[in-house]
This record gives C-alpha cells, structure tokens and sequence, in this order.
C-alpha cells in the first residue's frame, strides 16, 4: 500500500545539521535518512520490541512501560510491526508522548497495510515515521534485520518485553550491545514458548524489569527520566521543570516557591509545590536534604 501518510517531508543527508548524531557513529551509518513527521523527533529515548505475534502479557508489557517512559518525556521508539512493536507505538501516543518508528521499506509503502493509521497518528502527534530506503522501496525480509540497527542505534537504551526463539528481536539486542548500550529485559514464564529468547537474554546478563520500580530505576539510569527533548510531543510540563531544576542542584524553599507561583500563580504556589516534591521524592529521584533544601539523589 502506498502514498497513505500525510504530513512534511524530508531528506536528511548525513552532513545535515538535522541527522540525528547517534547514528552517525552506530555501523554503516545511512547516507540519508527519509522522514515524513518531524526530524526533530529523532533524538535517543527508548527503544521498545517484542515478537509480532505476541501473547496478550507481551502486549501488555509493552503498553505499560511504554507509557510509563512516554509519561516521563521519553521518546518511544520502535519498528512499526503488528504486536508489541505497534502496541509501544499506541502506548506513547495515549500517554502524548512523541514516538518514531524505523520502517524497513520505504515509507510511502505502508507495511504492514493494516498501520496506515497508526503512522498517521505518529506523524499528526509530533512524531516521525523514518526510512533509510528511498520513498517507494518495497520492504524485503533483510531490511527488516538491517533497520534493526537504527532502532537500537537512535536509544539510549532498548527493552525487550517478549521474545521466543528463533526472533529477529536478538538482531536489535546484538546491535545495542555492540554500541555499549543497555538491554532490558521483561521475564516471562520458563514453560512459555514465547519468552525463550527473552529468559536466554536474561541469563546472558541482560538487565531484568521486574516491575514498575525496577523499570525506572532502568529508564533513569538510562535515558534520564525526565528527559523532554525540545519540539517533540508535549511541551515540557512545570512539574518537569521544578525537578529538573532540583535534579540539577540543591535548592531551597523559597527559591522553589518563587517558579511555582511563576508557573502556578501565587494562590497555588504552595500545594502544587508540595505535591511536585512529594510525588518526585517517592519516584527516588529528589530528596530532602539535611539543611533543609530539596536536592539530586546521589546514586
């Protein structure tokens, strides 16, 4: 199916100022990227995979850290493929949150056919749909395992919520690996023939997500929780900046008071900060200080 996605069109050549620069270094870097959506949306965030024929868990696995990395300003990427990759995708869109997918065809050739929609829900949301072949290419099984490098190439870090054996998933692992980046890894029950590859990563020292905790001390140890990147999706939210700023350095009453009355109004300054602090020191990621200021957790 072609020419279905609407919106701006781009070609990014490698000496672009707009080329995304984790790819420049990841193997056979691509001469031009095809991008329709926003190239700005193509910075590191998390990469999010799975088998195309997952089990309702795979899926919801995939739905749930994928939205809770979305709801944090964490660029969600992925392949576009029917199951979890797709389920991702949905996932950031419901949380607002930008997202790109890698395709391994050309882009004016929607695959699969069935997606139409979705991309075009990517691409009206601030996100991008991306190529390295030209517009029209139609997609051949090898460039499936060879965009696989782009989506682990474009992640700070890649999670693995499902995967039997054999999976063109462990494409995508090989490739993040080579570049020092970080595997995480959903279980999955050991009589699960749809979790073999996912538990053969684990034993091979892939990084286990065991439940919603686990996951952010991941994502924050990975691609900083909080990371909003510029002209993507939603605007970066003044909670996200009150602990960002926090994040960055000690600060005292008065000083936060000051921004949230700024982002607040005077007359909600207060509640709104304390719930800003609270909500955060529970994540793990701000604390209070002996001298009485909110500062960065030293982990």
């Amino acid at each position: 199916m072609t020419g279905e996605i609407a919106g701006p069109r781009y070609e990014v050549g490698i000496e672009s100022g707009s080329y995304p620069e984790a790819l420049r270094s990841i193997p056979r870097p691509p001469a031009k990227l095809y991008v329709i959506g926003n190239p700005d949306a193509l910075v590191p965030g998390l990469a999010v995979i799975g088998a195309r024929k997952a089990t309702p868990y795979g899926l919801s696995c995939a739905r749930r850290f994928a939205r809770l990395a979305a709801e944090k300003g964490v660029v969600i990427i992925s392949g576009g493929a029917r199951g979890c990759d797709s389920e991702a995708h949905w996932a950031a869109l419901k949380a607002e949150g930008p997202t790109v997918a890698f395709l391994g065809g050309g882009c004016d050739v929607v695959y699969p056919p069935e997606h139409a929609q979705l991309f075009q829900r990517i691409v009206d949301a601030g996100g991008a749909i991306v190529s390295e072949r030209s517009w029209a290419t139609p997609p051949k099984p090898y460039m499936f395992r060879e965009r696989n490098r782009l989506i682990a190439g474009l992640a700070d870090a890649v999670l693995i919520v499902e995967a039997g054996l054999p999976s063109g998933t462990f494409s995508t692992a090989d490739e993040a690996l080579e570049t020092g980046k970080e595997v995480l890894v959903v279980p999955g029950a050991i009589t699960s023939e749809a979790s073999y590859g996912s538990n053969r990563l684990l034993f091979q020292g892939a990084s286990p997500i065991v439940d919603d905790e686990s996951f952010e001390d991941a994502l924050f140890r990975s691609c900083g929780m909080l990371k909003r990147p510029p002209g993507t999706g939603r605007a970066a939210s003044h909670e996200d900046a009150i602990v960002q700023s926090v994040m960055a350095e000690p600060l005292d009453g008065e000083t936060l008071l000051s921004m949230a009355a700024a982002a607040y109004g005077a007359d909600d300054a207060n509640a709104k900060l304390m719930e800003v602090l609270v909500e955060a020191e529970a994540r793990g990621v701000i604390a209070r200080q002996p001298d009485g200021r909110w500062g960065p957790v030293v982990r």
